[in-house]
């Protein structure tokens, strides 16, 4: 397959946007179009904030290289916080009240994107999350400013279904971090387990910036057929470390992970997650011109390929940008009506932004880590489903739309 070079690109992309009727103008001397990026400075989370800033950065020179929307180019402010829900609240209100942004997104936890989401209408901006992954957001507080672009619980339990079913694993154990999408999550995942026939042993949540999970590895010792752990950054490298050191993986047929074994830890992680199975919705290698032409530009700017948390801040740019430009301008109020139901190309193909509950429908996937042919690991992917088949329809109770 021929892949497009970036002048193929962007003059496909000037072209789309003239057989539009709009201007196409790089480095127009018009206001940017200035998109806030909420990032965490202290904690577990906080090893992710550079991973963050710079998938964030990427995906707007891509933009900008291919014109930006509207003649007009992006702009990236980055706003750091200590990782609370209320000071979460704090950096978006500055975001928008001095950052000057009509977006927002980047590290929003699950109990922080539910924080901020009372308040987006009176900020005048939109969240269109690439992070929180709770279930909250499909039913009970749909918000008409709040998009999502990352993959929420229930897809990622109906991916690991079959998965499940297939393995023959009855009884199963469970660790997670204690916050509000460990906790959905957990529930989520019992459901489907106890839904199969099979039982929940055991359910552990240990608070964020955990250390030492010797007791948590005691209790898991008794074993059961599949353990799945959904246990996070450092947090995540401490317990698979001493999951290692204690054997504790040998006891059982299988090992899940939700954001455990994850592209951008597997360094970190060395082979102590070797074998783990983990909820994975994007590799560099998936199909398409677009995607390819994604990895290619990513790692002529960073000199590494893309992870799977760049690639949810590109796609939201991408759906961000594609409702810009259908609105005519940034006025959150118009974005979001353009937004609702709107099909975009994407480099995870051409999806839609649903408009009963402001949700991408996209694929999602399962991958093991393996061994690679240079002795280092990566991902060998086992599945991959097409959103429409994976994501639950939207609930009744949403009111997403104004």
């Amino acid at each position: 397959m021929t892949h497009p070079t970036r002048r193929q690109f962007n003059v496909a992309a000037a072209a789309a946007l003239a057989t539009a009727g709009l201007p196409f103008q790089v480095g127009a001397q018009q206001e940017p179009i200035r998109i806030g990026l909420l990032t965490i400075d202290s904690g577990p989370f906080s090893t992710y904030a550079s991973l963050a800033e710079t998938g964030a950065r990427a995906a707007v020179d891509i933009l900008n290289a291919e014109g930006g929307a509207l003649g007009r180019r992006f702009e990236l402010v980055v706003q750091a916080h200590s990782g609370t829900p209320a000071a979460a609240i704090q950096a978006a209100t500055r975001l928008a009240q001095q950052g000057k942004v009509s977006m927002i997104t980047g590290q929003t936890l699950g109990s922080h994107s539910l924080a901020l989401i009372p308040r987006l209408e009176q900020l005048n901006v939109l969240l269109i999350d690439s992070y929180a992954t709770t279930a909250d957001m499909l039913t009970r507080v749909c918000s008409p400013n709040y998009f999502r672009v990352s993959v929420p619980d229930p897809v990622t339990t109906r991916m690991m279904q079959d998965y499940v079913r297939s393995s023959g694993a009855k009884t199963w154990n469970l660790i997670s971090a204690d916050y509000a999408s460990g906790h959905s999550f957990a529930k989520a995942f019992g459901e489907l387990v106890t839904g199969l026939g099979g039982a929940m042993q055991q359910t552990h949540f240990s608070p964020l910036g955990t250390t030492d999970f010797g007791s948590y590895i005691t209790q898991m010792s008794r074993g059961a057929d599949g353990l799945l752990v959904q246990v996070f950054m450092s947090d995540g490298q401490s317990f698979a470390k001493q999951a290692r050191q204690f054997g504790l993986f040998d006891r059982y047929k299988l090992i899940l992970g939700n954001g455990f074994a994850t592209d951008f830890q597997l360094e970190a992680h060395g082979d102590n997650v070797l074998g783990v199975v983990n909820a994975l919705s994007w590799t560099p290698e998936l199909p398409g011109a677009r995607n390819a032409t994604y990895v290619k530009e990513f790692v002529l700017r960073n000199k590494r390929r893309p992870f799977y948390t760049d690639s949810d801040l590109m796609a939201v740019m991408e759906v961000f940008r594609a409702g810009v430009v259908k609105a005519g301008g940034t006025e959150p109020a118009r974005v979001r009506k353009a937004l609702e139901g709107l099909k975009v190309d994407t480099i995870f193909g051409n999806v839609e932004m649903r408009a009963a509950d402001h949700h991408l429908i996209r694929p999602h996937g399962m991958a093991q880590v393996v061994r690679a042919r240079n002795g280092g690991l990566t991902f060998e992917q086992k599945v991959m489903k097409p959103g429409p088949e994976i994501y639950p329809a939207a609930a009744p109770e949403c009111k997403a739309q104004a």
